[in-house]
C-alpha cells in the first residue's frame, strides 16, 4: 500500500530537481565572460535587438535595470512601452549567479522557482556593450548604455551571435523614443 505514494512522491522530486536546475544552460556554441565585473554591469541598460518571444512581443523604448539586493543577488526591473495598449510594462526579478560572480551566467527568475539561462557572452568598451544569451538559441539580446549602438559593435556582435547559431535575421531592432 504505501508503494502507491512512492511513484508521485519520486516524480515531485524530480520535477523539483529539473526546476532547481533550470536556467543554469548556455547554447553549446556559447561561452559566458571570465573575469566580469558584476558592479561594471549593474547600472541601466538599452535593449537594441532581441530575439523576439511573448513577454516583450511589441514592446518599444526597452530598458533593463540591475542593481544589487540586500542578500547579494540582482535585482532585474524590465521596462518597455507596449505601443498597441497605449501603456508602459513592467517586470521585475532576481538573477543569481550560476558558478562564481566573476563568470557572466546567470539565472534569472520573474517567475517564482522558474528560472531562465542569462549569459553574458560579450562585453565591450568598458561594459558599455553586451551581447547577451539566453539557455537555448531562442533567446538572445544586444544592450547598450545608450539608446544606440556603433555599427563595429554590433557588426562584431552579429558575427559572434552567428557563430554561435543564432538566426540573426530574425532579431527586433528596438526603437527608443522620448516617450517616459
Amino acid at each position: 500500500m504505501k508503494s502507491k505514494y512512492i511513484a508521485p512522491l519520486l516524480l515531485g522530486a524530480g520535477i523539483a530537481f529539473a526546476l532547481y536546475s533550470c536556467g543554469s544552460t548556455i547554447p553549446d556554441k556559447a561561452a559566458a565572460v571570465t573575469n566580469f565585473d558584476k558592479t561594471k554591469y549593474l547600472g541601466k541598460w538599452y535593449e537594441i535587438a532581441r530575439l523576439d518571444f511573448k513577454y516583450e512581443k511589441g514592446l518599444n523604448n526597452v530598458t533593463a535595470e540591475y542593481s544589487l539586493n540586500d542578500n547579494g543577488t540582482i535585482k532585474v526591473d524590465n521596462r518597455g512601452y507596449d505601443v498597441k495598449k497605449d501603456k508602459w510594462e513592467q517586470s521585475i526579478g532576481k538573477a543569481k549567479f550560476v558558478k562564481k560572480d566573476n563568470v557572466g551566467m546567470l539565472k534569472v527568475s520573474f517567475f517564482g522557482p522558474f528560472y531562465a539561462g542569462y549569459n553574458v557572452i560579450a562585453v565591450e568598451d568598458n561594459y558599455k556593450y553586451a551581447l547577451v544569451a539566453g539557455e537555448s538559441l531562442k533567446y538572445m539580446w544586444i544592450l547598450s548604455r545608450e539608446t544606440t549602438i556603433p555599427e563595429s559593435v554590433k557588426a562584431d556582435f552579429l558575427i559572434k551571435a552567428r557563430e554561435i547559431g543564432y538566426t540573426v535575421s530574425d532579431l527586433v531592432w528596438v526603437k527608443h523614443n522620448k516617450t517616459n
